[in-house]
C-alpha cells in the first residue's frame, strides 16, 4: 500500500508562536507524516529557542540538547524520504526578506504577508493533489490587515481563494472540536451587531446542512444536532427577542423536513452542557464567541479548528499567535499536534 500524501503545515505568523508548536510537534514525533510551509530561517531561529529553552530547564540533569535539524525539500512528496527526528520545509516563494532578524511578538505587516502567503501555498498544494490535507498555525489578524489583505482570518481567506481559477466556493463553517464537545458556527469574524444581523433562516439552515454532511468524517453520518439560540433562555417565547421565532425554528424545522436531525432552538446557556454530557454530537452556535468560550474553556490544549465546506480538509489549533510567549522556546504544542491527527482522521489516514 503506497504511503499517504504528507500533511502540509503552515509556518503561521513568523512573529508568534507558530513556528515554535511545529518545532515541538515534530521534535516529539507527534506529526504523522509533514511538512512545513515557510521560512528555513525562521524555522532554525525556532528551533533554536526551543534548545535553549529545554537546556536552561534541564541544566545540569541532562546532556545538552541540540536545536532541531531543519532540512529543505524541493517537493512534498520529499519529506517522506527524509529521516525521523528532522522537520522539513517547503521553502514558499516570495517571502519577505529577513523575516528571521525581526523581533518576536511584533504586529508588522511583512509577518502577515509571509503568514498569508504560506496559506495560499499549501491551499495550492493540496489543490494539486501533492499534499492530503492543510493544518495552519496562528495567523495574526491586525497583521494581516497591515498587509493590506482583504480578508480577516483564516477561514474567508480559505472559502475566498480555496477552489480551482473561477470556481465559486459553496458557505463555508468554521468548527470548533474537542473531545467532549464540538461546535459549528453561523457568523465568524464579524462584529456582534454583525453577527445578530447575520442569524437569518437562509444562514441557520446553511450551517445545519454543512454540519450535517461534514460530520460523517468523523464517523456519524446521523449526528444529533441541537441548535443554540441567540437570545437569552432562547427568547422565552419573544419576551427577550424574536430572533428564534423568525429566523432560527424556521430553520430547524426545515432541516428536519429534510431528514436532519436537528433540534432547538435551546437556551444557550445550558446546551452545551448537554451536548457535553452525550445528549447531542454538536451544536449550532449562532456566532463566534458563544460557541468558542465554551470549547476553549474545556481546555485548549485538545481544541481544534476544523473549516467544513471546503473541497480539502482544514484543520489548525483553537489558539493565537501568543505573541507574550514569543521567542521562549516554550510554547505547547498539543492542540496543534491535536489538529494534525484530526486531519489524518478526516482523510482516512
Amino acid at each position: 500500500m503506497p504511503a499517504p500524501h504528507p500533511l502540509a503545515l503552515t509556518m503561521g505568523d513568523p512573529n508568534g508562536i507558530g513556528p515554535e508548536i511545529l518545532v515541538r510537534a515534530f521534535s516529539q514525533r507527534a506529526v504523522p507524516g509533514g511538512y512545513v510551509l515557510g521560512d528555513a530561517a525562521v524555522m532554525r531561529r525556532a528551533a533554536a529557542w526551543v534548545a535553549a529553552a529545554d537546556n536552561a530547564r534541564d541544566a545540569g540533569t541532562h546532556a545538552a540538547v541540540l536545536p532541531l535539524p531543519i532540512a529543505l525539500i524541493g517537493e512534498p512528496a520529499d519529506a517522506r524520504d527524509l529521516p525521523p527526528g528532522v522537520l522539513p520545509v517547503w521553502p514558499v516563494p516570495g517571502l519577505p526578506a529577513g523575516l528571521a532578524a525581526r523581533p518576536p511578538g511584533q504586529i508588522e505587516a511583512d509577518a502577515g504577508r509571509a503568514a498569508a502567503a504560506c496559506v495560499r501555498a499549501g491551499i495550492a498544494q493540496v489543490r494539486a493533489g501533492q499534499a492530503a490535507a492543510l493544518v495552519t498555525a496562528p495567523l495574526h489578524k491586525e497583521a494581516l490587515a497591515a498587509a493590506g489583505e482583504p480578508y480577516p482570518g483564516h477561514t474567508e481567506l480559505l472559502q475566498a481563494e480555496g477552489g480551482r481559477p473561477g470556481e465559486t466556493l459553496p458557505p463555508v463553517r468554521m468548527m470548533l472540536a474537542s473531545p467532549e464537545l464540538k461546535t459549528v458556527l453561523v457568523s465568524i469574524h464579524v462584529s456582534l451587531r454583525q453577527a445578530i444581523e447575520q442569524v437569518t433562516a437562509r444562514n441557520v439552515l446553511a450551517t445545519i446542512r454543512i454540519a450535517h454532511a461534514a460530520a460523517a468524517g468523523w464517523g456519524q453520518p446521523r449526528p444529533r444536532i441541537a441548535v443554540a439560540g441567540l437570545n437569552p433562555h432562547a427568547g422565552e417565547g419573544g419576551l427577550f427577542g424574536d430572533e428564534e421565532i423568525r429566523h432560527i425554528a424556521p430553520a430547524v424545522a426545515a432541516a428536519r423536513a429534510e431528514g436532519i436531525d436537528a433540534q432547538g432552538p435551546f437556551a444557550p446557556d445550558t446546551v452545551f452542557m448537554r451536548a457535553r454530557a452525550g445528549e447531542f454530537d454538536l451544536v449550532i452556535a449562532q456566532y463566534h464567541d458563544q460557541g468558542l468560550i465554551p470549547v476553549k474553556y474545556l481546555g485548549v490544549e485538545q481544541g481544534v479548528n476544523v473549516t467544513l465546506g471546503l473541497p480539502f480538509v482544514r484543520t489548525s489549533p483553537d489558539h493565537g499567535t501568543a505573541f507574550d510567549k514569543a521567542g521562549l522556546g516554550t510554547a505547547d504544542p498539543a492542540s496543534l499536534i491535536a489538529a494534525a491527527h484530526m486531519a489524518r482522521r478526516l482523510t482516512g489516514g
